[in-house]
Protein backbone atom coordinates (compact mmCIF):
# COMPACT_ATOMS: atom_id res chain seq x y z
CA UNK A 1 0.00 0.00 0.00
CA UNK A 2 0.82 3.44 -1.21
CA UNK A 3 -0.39 6.62 -0.18
CA UNK A 4 0.50 10.03 -0.34
CA UNK A 5 -0.41 13.18 0.07
CA UNK A 6 1.21 16.47 -1.34
CA UNK A 7 -0.15 20.05 -0.15
CA UNK A 8 0.53 21.76 -3.57
CA UNK A 9 1.35 21.58 -6.52
CA UNK A 10 4.51 23.44 -6.58
CA UNK A 11 7.32 21.21 -8.22
CA UNK A 12 4.84 18.18 -8.93
CA UNK A 13 7.13 16.98 -12.10
CA UNK A 14 5.17 14.12 -14.43
CA UNK A 15 6.99 11.61 -13.07
CA UNK A 16 5.31 11.80 -9.72
CA UNK A 17 2.06 11.41 -11.00
CA UNK A 18 3.05 8.60 -13.83
CA UNK A 19 1.02 5.13 -12.79
CA UNK A 20 -0.44 6.92 -10.08
CA UNK A 21 -4.09 7.34 -9.17
CA UNK A 22 -4.67 10.98 -8.32
CA UNK A 23 -7.39 12.82 -6.57
CA UNK A 24 -7.29 16.29 -6.74
CA UNK A 25 -8.41 18.49 -4.42
CA UNK A 26 -9.38 22.37 -4.20
CA UNK A 27 -12.50 21.73 -1.75
CA UNK A 28 -13.12 26.11 -1.84
CA UNK A 29 -14.13 25.88 -4.45
CA UNK A 30 -13.06 24.47 -8.07
CA UNK A 31 -13.51 20.53 -7.22
CA UNK A 32 -17.06 20.98 -5.31
CA UNK A 33 -17.87 23.51 -7.57
CA UNK A 34 -17.07 20.61 -10.65
CA UNK A 35 -18.73 18.04 -8.61
CA UNK A 36 -22.29 20.14 -8.76
CA UNK A 37 -22.02 20.80 -12.61
CA UNK A 38 -21.56 17.49 -13.37
CA UNK A 39 -24.16 16.45 -10.70
CA UNK A 40 -26.51 18.62 -12.55
CA UNK A 41 -25.62 17.31 -15.74
CA UNK A 42 -23.28 19.04 -17.48
CA UNK A 43 -21.90 16.55 -20.47
CA UNK A 44 -18.05 17.25 -19.61
CA UNK A 45 -15.81 20.35 -17.72
CA UNK A 46 -12.82 21.13 -20.02
CA UNK A 47 -10.44 22.59 -17.31
CA UNK A 48 -7.64 25.56 -18.93
CA UNK A 49 -5.08 27.39 -17.36
CA UNK A 50 -6.00 30.91 -18.42
CA UNK A 51 -9.12 33.20 -19.49
CA UNK A 52 -7.96 33.65 -22.54
CA UNK A 53 -7.28 29.94 -22.68
CA UNK A 54 -10.52 29.44 -22.08
CA UNK A 55 -11.83 31.92 -24.35
CA UNK A 56 -9.82 30.70 -27.31
CA UNK A 57 -10.89 26.88 -26.72
CA UNK A 58 -14.52 28.40 -26.91
CA UNK A 59 -13.77 30.45 -30.12
CA UNK A 60 -12.56 26.65 -31.36
CA UNK A 61 -15.01 24.40 -30.56
CA UNK A 62 -17.39 27.16 -31.59
CA UNK A 63 -20.62 25.53 -29.92
CA UNK A 64 -23.90 26.85 -28.78
CA UNK A 65 -23.88 24.29 -25.65
CA UNK A 66 -20.14 25.62 -24.64
CA UNK A 67 -19.88 27.84 -21.34
CA UNK A 68 -17.32 29.65 -19.83
CA UNK A 69 -16.52 29.53 -16.18
CA UNK A 70 -14.06 30.42 -13.42
CA UNK A 71 -12.74 33.32 -11.21
CA UNK A 72 -9.58 35.22 -10.18
CA UNK A 73 -8.92 35.50 -6.84
CA UNK A 74 -12.33 34.26 -5.76
CA UNK A 75 -13.90 36.85 -8.23
CA UNK A 76 -16.23 35.95 -11.49
CA UNK A 77 -14.35 36.53 -14.85
CA UNK A 78 -15.97 39.39 -16.44
CA UNK A 79 -17.72 38.14 -19.65
CA UNK A 80 -17.94 34.52 -18.89
CA UNK A 81 -21.39 32.87 -18.00
CA UNK A 82 -20.69 31.33 -14.75
CA UNK A 83 -18.61 31.92 -11.90
CA UNK A 84 -16.76 29.08 -9.62
CA UNK A 85 -19.88 29.00 -7.00
CA UNK A 86 -21.29 25.53 -6.60
CA UNK A 87 -24.71 27.46 -6.37
CA UNK A 88 -24.46 28.98 -9.56
CA UNK A 89 -24.21 25.07 -11.41
CA UNK A 90 -27.98 24.28 -11.65
CA UNK A 91 -29.60 21.91 -13.71
CA UNK A 92 -31.43 24.41 -15.58
CA UNK A 93 -27.75 26.62 -16.03
CA UNK A 94 -25.73 23.26 -17.00
CA UNK A 95 -27.55 20.66 -18.38
CA UNK A 96 -25.97 19.28 -21.90
CA UNK A 97 -23.52 21.92 -21.25
CA UNK A 98 -19.52 21.58 -21.90
CA UNK A 99 -18.01 24.18 -19.70
CA UNK A 100 -14.79 25.39 -20.09
CA UNK A 101 -13.51 26.64 -16.78
CA UNK A 102 -10.55 28.74 -15.49
CA UNK A 103 -9.77 28.89 -11.57
CA UNK A 104 -7.05 30.73 -9.73
CA UNK A 105 -5.79 27.03 -8.14
CA UNK A 106 -7.97 24.30 -8.96
CA UNK A 107 -7.34 24.24 -12.25
CA UNK A 108 -4.30 24.20 -12.45
CA UNK A 109 -3.81 21.46 -10.07
CA UNK A 110 -5.72 18.78 -12.66
CA UNK A 111 -3.49 19.84 -15.62
CA UNK A 112 -0.53 19.25 -13.30
CA UNK A 113 -1.06 15.78 -13.15
CA UNK A 114 -1.45 15.04 -17.10
CA UNK A 115 0.34 11.44 -17.27
CA UNK A 116 -1.03 9.87 -13.87
CA UNK A 117 -2.91 6.05 -14.38
CA UNK A 118 -6.00 8.34 -13.20
CA UNK A 119 -7.08 11.60 -12.08
CA UNK A 120 -10.88 12.41 -10.05
CA UNK A 121 -11.67 15.41 -8.45
CA UNK A 122 -12.31 15.90 -4.62
CA UNK A 123 -13.99 16.84 -2.60
CA UNK A 124 -16.67 16.90 0.57
CA UNK A 125 -19.39 17.11 -1.56
CA UNK A 126 -18.30 13.33 -3.27
CA UNK A 127 -16.48 12.18 -0.39
CA UNK A 128 -17.88 8.37 0.17
CA UNK A 129 -17.65 7.95 -3.66
CA UNK A 130 -14.26 9.20 -4.21
CA UNK A 131 -13.08 7.76 -0.82
CA UNK A 132 -14.20 4.33 -2.18
CA UNK A 133 -12.48 4.95 -5.64
CA UNK A 134 -9.49 5.41 -3.32
CA UNK A 135 -9.53 2.32 -1.42
CA UNK A 136 -10.50 0.01 -4.42
CA UNK A 137 -7.41 1.35 -5.97
CA UNK A 138 -4.94 0.68 -2.78
CA UNK A 139 -6.50 -2.84 -2.84
CA UNK A 140 -5.30 -3.27 -6.66
CA UNK A 141 -2.36 -2.54 -5.39
CA UNK A 142 -2.23 1.25 -6.87
CA UNK A 143 0.05 4.09 -5.23
CA UNK A 144 -2.82 6.63 -4.48
CA UNK A 145 -1.53 10.39 -4.76
CA UNK A 146 -3.85 13.10 -3.13
CA UNK A 147 -3.11 16.39 -4.48
CA UNK A 148 -4.56 19.58 -2.83
CA UNK A 149 -4.02 22.59 -5.40
CA UNK A 150 -3.42 25.18 -2.18
CA UNK A 151 -3.50 28.65 -1.98
CA UNK A 152 -1.32 30.80 -3.51
CA UNK A 153 0.63 27.66 -4.02
CA UNK A 154 1.31 27.81 -0.18
CA UNK A 155 -0.36 25.21 2.57
CA UNK A 156 -4.14 25.62 3.10
CA UNK A 157 -5.62 24.11 5.93
CA UNK A 158 -8.83 23.36 4.12
CA UNK A 159 -7.52 21.18 1.68
CA UNK A 160 -5.17 19.50 3.69
CA UNK A 161 -8.08 18.65 5.75
CA UNK A 162 -9.90 16.89 2.73
CA UNK A 163 -7.33 15.34 1.99
CA UNK A 164 -7.08 13.82 5.07
CA UNK A 165 -10.81 12.93 5.56
CA UNK A 166 -10.00 10.90 1.55
CA UNK A 167 -7.25 9.40 3.23
CA UNK A 168 -9.80 8.45 6.13
CA UNK A 169 -12.29 7.12 3.51
CA UNK A 170 -9.52 4.96 1.80
CA UNK A 171 -8.04 3.69 4.87
CA UNK A 172 -10.80 2.59 7.26
CA UNK A 173 -10.20 3.50 10.82
CA UNK A 174 -7.81 0.12 11.10
CA UNK A 175 -4.40 1.60 9.30
CA UNK A 176 -0.88 1.15 9.70
CA UNK A 177 0.63 4.07 8.77
CA UNK A 178 2.90 1.73 6.74
CA UNK A 179 3.19 3.23 3.15
CA UNK A 180 2.36 6.61 4.53
CA UNK A 181 4.33 9.61 3.54
CA UNK A 182 4.39 12.16 6.47
CA UNK A 183 1.75 14.73 4.60
CA UNK A 184 -0.16 12.14 4.92
CA UNK A 185 0.06 11.12 8.19
CA UNK A 186 -0.45 14.99 9.11
CA UNK A 187 -3.27 15.26 6.92
CA UNK A 188 -4.64 12.06 9.27
CA UNK A 189 -4.21 14.47 12.22
CA UNK A 190 -5.97 17.39 10.85
CA UNK A 191 -8.92 14.95 10.75
CA UNK A 192 -8.00 13.92 14.39
CA UNK A 193 -8.44 17.66 15.42
CA UNK A 194 -11.02 18.79 13.67
CA UNK A 195 -12.76 15.43 13.56
CA UNK A 196 -16.35 15.10 11.33
CA UNK A 197 -17.19 18.92 11.28
CA UNK A 198 -15.99 19.86 7.56
CA UNK A 199 -17.33 23.81 8.15
CA UNK A 200 -15.22 23.76 11.31
CA UNK A 201 -11.66 23.92 8.70
CA UNK A 202 -13.36 25.54 5.96
CA UNK A 203 -14.77 28.45 7.82
CA UNK A 204 -11.36 28.49 9.84
CA UNK A 205 -8.77 28.71 6.81
CA UNK A 206 -7.45 31.65 4.98
CA UNK A 207 -9.77 31.01 1.81
CA UNK A 208 -12.60 30.01 3.69
CA UNK A 209 -12.41 33.79 6.00
CA UNK A 210 -11.51 35.26 2.25
CA UNK A 211 -14.69 34.14 0.42
CA UNK A 212 -16.76 34.75 3.97
CA UNK A 213 -15.39 38.80 3.73
CA UNK A 214 -16.27 38.86 -0.62
CA UNK A 215 -19.58 37.50 0.50
CA UNK A 216 -19.66 33.88 -0.68
CA UNK A 217 -20.18 32.33 3.12
CA UNK A 218 -22.83 30.38 1.16
CA UNK A 219 -20.25 28.30 -0.54
CA UNK A 220 -18.24 27.82 2.14
CA UNK A 221 -21.08 26.41 3.99
CA UNK A 222 -22.06 24.34 0.36
CA UNK A 223 -18.62 23.22 0.39
CA UNK A 224 -19.41 21.58 3.90
CA UNK A 225 -22.12 19.38 3.36
CA UNK A 226 -20.53 16.23 2.78
CA UNK A 227 -21.90 13.98 -0.62
CA UNK A 228 -23.97 16.74 -1.59
CA UNK A 229 -23.17 16.35 -5.18
CA UNK A 230 -22.10 12.09 -5.13
CA UNK A 231 -20.52 11.97 -8.29
CA UNK A 232 -16.92 10.17 -9.43
CA UNK A 233 -15.30 12.22 -12.53
CA UNK A 234 -12.76 10.97 -14.38
CA UNK A 235 -9.77 13.98 -15.84
CA UNK A 236 -9.13 12.03 -19.54
CA UNK A 237 -8.51 14.08 -22.87
CA UNK A 238 -8.21 16.80 -21.65
CA UNK A 239 -11.41 16.74 -20.19
CA UNK A 240 -13.39 15.92 -16.73
CA UNK A 241 -16.61 13.56 -17.27
CA UNK A 242 -18.51 11.42 -14.86
CA UNK A 243 -16.98 7.75 -14.70
CA UNK A 244 -19.24 5.00 -16.42
CA UNK A 245 -21.74 3.42 -14.01
CA UNK A 246 -21.17 0.24 -12.75
CA UNK A 247 -24.14 -2.41 -13.86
Amino acid sequence: MQLDVVFSPVGLAPADVAGRTVFVVDILRATTTMCAALHHGARAIIPVATSEDAVRLAQTLGSGDVLLAGERECEPIPGFALGNSPGEMTERAVRGRTIIMTTTNGTRALLACQGAAAVHPAAAANITVAGAAARAALERGDPVLILCAARRLAFSLDDAYCAGRLAYAALGERFLRRGLTDAAVAALDLVRRYRGRWERPLLASAAGRELGRRGYKADVLDAARADAYPVLAQFHDRRLSLMPQAS
